[in-house]
């Protein structure tokens, strides 16, 4: 989760915008040495055309979907997104794609229209790892 954060941190204080960016990350674990690419896509060219989406989705491993605690729409869209990734991801194979949800600013909490119980619940239907962070803090 530490990575996530680091890399939400940087996106949403530093890089306000439409644009989407790959962020390459040196980690190392256990000894041996990773290298992560991550790509950043903002949801508003997640409208785009499904083949654009699809290409994403193949091009990754593992997904980070993050939403607001205070944007209800930006939670409402994450069913219909995890069952696109799964039917495009496992349905060329039987291994489980690793899927995270996020909800984001969690220290807007006086603000909140998202309670953690229900970001809970839905990642667990939906069969995802489930933090609530603050990019801010």
């Amino acid at each position: 989760a530490a990575l996530t954060v680091r890399f939400l941190t940087r996106r949403f204080i530093g890089e306000y915008g439409d644009m989407e960016f790959i962020y390459s990350h040196n980690l190392t674990v256990d000894g041996r040495e990773i290298l992560l690419h991550i790509w950043d896509v903002p949801s508003s060219q997640q409208a785009e055309d499904g083949s654009s989406e699809e290409k994403r989705i193949q091009w990754a491993d593992s997904f980070v979907l993050v939403y607001s605690i205070c944007d209800r729409a930006s939670f409402n869209i994450l069913p219909l997104k995890v069952q696109f990734i799964k039917a495009a991801k496992e349905g060329q194979s039987q291994e489980k794609v690793p899927i995270v949800i996020v909800g984001n600013k969690r220290d807007l909490h006086h603000q909140r229209v998202v309670s953690s119980e229900e970001g809970r619940l839905l990642a667990l239907s939906l069969d995802c790892g489930f933090y609530e962070v603050s990019a801010a803090e």
